[in-house]
């Protein structure tokens, strides 16, 4: 009994010493993935490309250092919807239908868009670049953009209902919600990283909306608005680091729809002190008004408002200027009267003293110009000449290696020397 239990130990013992092959499966778990690299479309909503030279962003500015840099030109007119949709379009609005942030349109009068509609019928005019890259075997996933929550190509048997018949949209998406918190929103992006290869997004798209509302409450020049920024620079340092952990590289094209410009009490166009306010409707008034001239009043509005006047301009929607792209489109009231940059055009004077900031002005003004970064294994070191925003739209094909598209509005040359 004893010399088995003794030959039992040696047994054991030996067993503890030898080296045994690791099973196939285990080698393969401690391999190091290889990854290709991911496209991440990000928006820095209302990013004046000079926020960069407030001394609170170390990871933008490197990034910017690092990569391709611009002040990039909105689309006209310099608002959020417009641009957002011009950028994963390559058409300006006139073209794509998203001419405003609110808007009506001839088909549907009892109707008015505003930034919570996702009803199709408003979208349809044009395909985002995620639709293009999906039917091209490429996952996408969109943790918010404006467009994104909508089915593309579907409708809704009424406007308001919840469900869209038909219609496409990401493989993965997030409906907006303002509440998430811009860390939060990162971490969805590096979840769906996280993903195994098959259900991986290789084209994402990531916003931030806080430096457009610090913008609009306190002004471009406020320090509560420069804590706007840093905050956004820190999380994108988050995305950054996420992105080295997972060993994933990432070409990064951040972004922003417009600028910012500083406004007060003290600059505002009375329109009621012009034209009796019953001679038309006035549908969005601010950095610009559109209007519509009541019945028989048409003679009387135009006489009073078109043409160039202090702090403003009016023109018929037929008669804007061309470099605006703007006013073929049936969603363009009949009137559009332009601000000069910093001054607002409302209905009636100012009763309170305010001081904030907003968008909307001419798009080559300089408060209007947007923010483009290029980095990543895609891009060299360049500061790149201003260019339109239409541009972006090509390059995002050019990155995940789509065919060129025919018939859009934007071209890739400005980029031709910042690629690799």
């Amino acid at each position: 009994m004893r010399s088995i239990f003794k030959l039992g130990l040696a047994v054991l013992a030996a067993l503890q010493t030898c080296t045994l092959p690791m099973p196939a499966a285990a080698q393969t778990a401690t391999t190091v993935e290889t990854r290709a690299p991911v496209t991440i479309l990000i928006s820095i909503d209302g990013f004046r490309p000079d926020y960069l030279e407030k001394g609170v962003t170390p990871v933008l500015s490197r990034l910017a250092a690092e990569g391709a840099f611009a002040a990039m030109r909105p689309s006209f007119p310099s608002k959020t919807y417009p641009n957002h949709w011009t950028l994963v379009t390559g058409l300006r609005p006139d073209r794509h239908g998203i001419v405003a942030n609110k808007m009506e349109d001839p088909k549907r009068p009892d109707e008015t868009f505003n930034m919570a509609t996702d009803d199709p019928f408003w979208w349809n005019a044009a395909e985002p670049i995620w639709l293009d890259a999906e039917h091209a075997g490429i996952r996408t996933g969109t943790q918010f953009w404006p467009g994104s929550n909508v089915a593309i190509g579907g409708h809704k048997e009424k406007p308001k209902d919840w469900e869209t018949i038909g219609g496409e949209r990401p493989s993965d998406w997030q409906q907006f919600n303002q509440s998430i918190t811009g860390e939060q929103r990162v971490n969805g992006i590096l979840d769906w990283l996280r993903r195994p290869a098959a259900i991986r997004p290789l084209f994402l798209t990531l916003y931030f909306d806080v430096v457009d509302t610090a913008g609009h409450k306190f002004g471009p020049g406020d320090a509560r608005t420069l804590e706007a920024v840093a905050q956004v620079d820190k999380w994108m340092g988050q995305l950054v680091d996420g992105l080295g952990e997972l060993r994933q590289p990432a070409n990064l094209v951040i972004v922003s729809d417009h600028g910012m410009a500083p406004t007060q009490s003290s600059r505002v166009i009375a329109l009621n002190q012009i034209v009796p306010l019953d001679d038309l409707e006035l549908f969005e008034s601010g950095t610009y008004a559109s209007l519509t001239p009541m019945p028989g009043k048409v003679a009387a509005v135009e006489k009073a408002l078109l043409g160039k006047h202090a702090h403003y301009e009016c023109w018929r929607k037929s008669e804007i200027p061309a470099r605006f792209h703007y006013g073929t489109n049936l969603r363009i009231p009949p009137i559009v009267c332009l601000a000069e940059t910093g001054w607002l055009i409302n209905a009636k004077p100012s009763e309170k003293r305010f001081a904030g900031g907003e968008h909307g002005y001419d798009n080559f003004a300089p408060d209007m110009a947007a923010l483009f970064i290029g980095h990543g294994p895609a891009f060299r070191p360049a500061k790149l000449a201003p260019f339109d925003n239409v541009d972006v739209y090509p390059l995002l094909r050019d990155l995940l290696k789509l065919p060129a598209k025919p018939d859009i509005d934007g071209t890739d040359a400005p980029f031709r020397d910042a690629l690799r």
